[in-house]
């Protein structure tokens, strides 16, 4: 607009707005009615329609349409210690602070830089942006389109972490797992820091913040295809040269050249191995046989021990057996030890031919890997590689003497080894062992199990009873060190004695009753009533009544009940025969009154009257006394 229609509009406006001198002597209801209220704002007299409508059009074009939680570029106008100013064509410029361009020192008046819009007017009126919230907000989207679309993307590694390395991305700290960096392991990680690399989006973690980026899978794809190629080419019994790549306990990776092949350790050597670092060494060329693979799986099964000859071939072929041999114990389990004879030759001592004993035990009782020992071959398979050692066959065998060194009815010391229901495995020296049965225990005790009598470990005194030399079994007893006591015991416990005993037990049926001489009988439930009628209990001691014996079968059958009765029955015995001499001397001394009184005189009417009367009371008090006690003993 120029000058002179600024000037023109002024003075119109001031003629429009200087009111004449008629009209201030108008009453307000006049002025309100004379007043042009459509002119009121629009400057019509100054501006056409068309005038207005280009003016608005060009004032329209200076704004900028912008929302807020956007993301716009601006130009930065103004700089300095402390903000920048930033201009994104709205009608007003907005600040940021300068600590947001902090990776960007070399910021200048001029340079474009994206602003987030975080309000378009703050209570100042001020429009607020933030280049930080802009930046990190196109990063996160740039990177979820790359894992979206699966695409490659470029990052500055920073610098090592626990596990991996940590990878500059669209100014994003990504994490590049050590397992993610290459397809063969990498041991020193720091060889990558400094360096730009390109990589893969494989997980995002919008919760926390996280990016795991990989490279490796940049190279899998391709290593994928080179695989299907080289195993197609591949034939089983064909030789590789390859690399050591990787060891772990149980086998070798060996790089073929683009695809990896496992040899596992039992295809290392003949001989036993502890681990396959006995055999090869990282990045070790080696030649090997492939043995087998798998075009699905892309598996490849590969040998080394396969390019020697077999041990076995190489093996004396003079050797028999019965012949001895020395070798080294390489293996020890609980059924056995192999033993390396030359190395990929081994043979197996079972532990039953490593002692002549017969009692349970493990080879770990009579050998130690590394321990060097001789054998005798027992059996001996060339064609199936298999041969088995004995060690017991280097030793006289114990049974050989055993008919006349242990004879029938001879006495023993022995080593209690084990326990069964049925009696006592024990030992009379290495490799000759011998059964007590249950019932050979003792004379006079019933035992229930063998470990009330004895414990593993202790000596017990034996005589030998039976031989059974073909089966290498010995028969024993423990009572029979003593003569049979029940033959003397016939003489003591006859049936009707009384013995003092103690119950030690009790029973469904009765108790059992600790005897004198350390004999046990046993008393029925009905017979252990006392004289009170309560019956017996444990650990009391009473008389009791033999009423059974039996010899063969060790059985004595006692009562106290039966004491019980016949004491009764004798006190009823002794009252009755009382009760007659009573009656006796009570008649033989009325008789003696009576014939009295008929000598006497007169003047001892009176007396013998009253000794009449005192005779009649005592012999009535004893009458009564008497029909008591027999109500009673009843």
């Amino acid at each position: 607009m120029s000058e002179n229609e600024n000037a023109q509009m002024e003075q119109e406006v001031t003629e429009t707005e200087t009111p004449k001198a008629a009209e201030i002597q108008q009453t307000p209801e006049q002025a309100h009615e004379a007043f042009d209220w459509n002119a009121t704002g629009n400057k019509g007299d100054v501006y056409s329609k068309k005038e207005r409508e280009d003016l608005d059009s060009v004032y329209e074009k200076t704004l900028t349409s912008i929302a807020s939680n956007a993301i716009v570029d601006g130009k930065v106008v103004a700089k300095n210690s402390k903000e920048v100013v930033v201009n994104i064509g709205y009608k007003s410029d907005g600040v940021v602070q300068l600590t947001e361009f902090r990776y960007n020192p070399d910021l200048k008046v001029g340079d474009t830089v994206e602003v987030y819009v975080e309000s378009q007017e703050d209570k100042n009126g001020q429009l607020i942006l933030s280049h930080k919230t802009a930046r990190s907000m196109q990063s996160w989207d740039r990177v979820n389109t790359a894992l979206i679309n699966e695409e490659i993307i470029t990052g500055f590694v920073k610098c090592r972490t626990k596990g991996g390395l940590i990878a500059d991305v669209f100014g994003i700290e990504a994490f590049l797992p050590g397992s993610q960096i290459d397809v063969k392991p990498i041991r020193d990680y720091d060889v990558y820091v400094g360096k730009t690399m390109e990589f893969k989006v494989v997980k995002i973690n919008n919760e926390f913040k996280n990016v795991v980026v990989s490279h490796k899978a940049l190279i899998e794809a391709e290593l994928e295809q080179q695989k299907k190629e080289i195993i197609s080419r591949l034939e089983k019994g064909q030789v590789l040269e390859g690399t050591v790549k990787n060891i772990t306990s149980y086998g070798v990776f060996i790089d073929l050249g683009g695809v990896d092949g496992l040899i596992h350790i039992t295809d290392l050597s003949w001989g036993r191995i502890n681990h396959p670092e006995e055999v090869v060494k990282l990045d070790q060329k080696i030649n090997v046989v492939i043995l087998d693979f798998d075009n699905e799986k892309k598996r490849i099964a590969l040998g080394l021990k396969q390019l020697s000859a077999h041990p076995w071939d190489g093996l004396q072929t003079d050797l028999a057996v019965g012949d001895k041999v020395k070798g080294k114990v390489v293996v020890i389990a609980d059924y056995g030890a192999f033993v390396e004879i030359q190395p990929g030759v081994e043979g197996l001592i079972h532990v039953s031919e490593m002692s002549w004993s017969q009692h349970l035990r493990t080879a770990h009782d009579f050998l130690k890997v590394g321990q060097e020992i001789e054998a005798v071959i027992l059996t001996l398979d060339r064609e199936e590689r298999k041969m088995s050692l004995g060690i017991k066959q280097l030793m006289p065998d114990p049974w050989a003497e055993v008919i006349t060194k242990y004879s029938k009815g001879t006495k023993h010391t022995a080593t209690v080894r084990n326990f069964t229901n049925f009696g006592i495995f024990v030992e009379l020296e290495e490799g000759v062992d011998g059964l007590i049965h249950i019932s050979d225990l003792s004379w006079s005790k019933k035992i229930k199990h063998p470990s009330e009598f004895t414990k593993i470990g202790d000596k017990i005194d034996v005589v030998v009873l039976d031989i059974d030399g073909e089966n290498r079994r010995l028969s024993l007893g423990h009572k029979q060190i003593e003569e049979n006591p029940w033959e003397i015991f016939e003489t003591i416990f006859t049936v009707d004695s009384v013995h003092q005993g103690t119950i030690i037990n009790v029973l469904d049926k009765g108790a059992i009753i600790a005897m004198p001489y350390g004999v046990e009988a046993f008393c029925p439930t009905r017979h252990l009533v006392k004289a009170d009628g309560k019956t017996a209990k444990v650990e009391e001691v009473l008389d009791f009544k033999v009423i059974e014996f039996n010899k063969e079968s060790k059985k004595i059958i006692v009562s106290h009940t039966d004491l019980v009765k016949e004491a009764n029955s004798a006190e009823r015995a002794n009252l009755s025969e009382g009760q007659k001499a009573e009656e006796a001397e009570t008649k033989k001394a009325a008789k003696k009154v009576k014939d009295s009184i008929e000598k006497t005189t007169l003047g001892d009417m009176d007396v013998l009257s009253n000794l009449k009367t005192d005779m009649e009371a005592t012999e009535k008090k004893t009458e009564d006394d008497a029909a008591a006690a027999a109500k009673k003993s009843e």
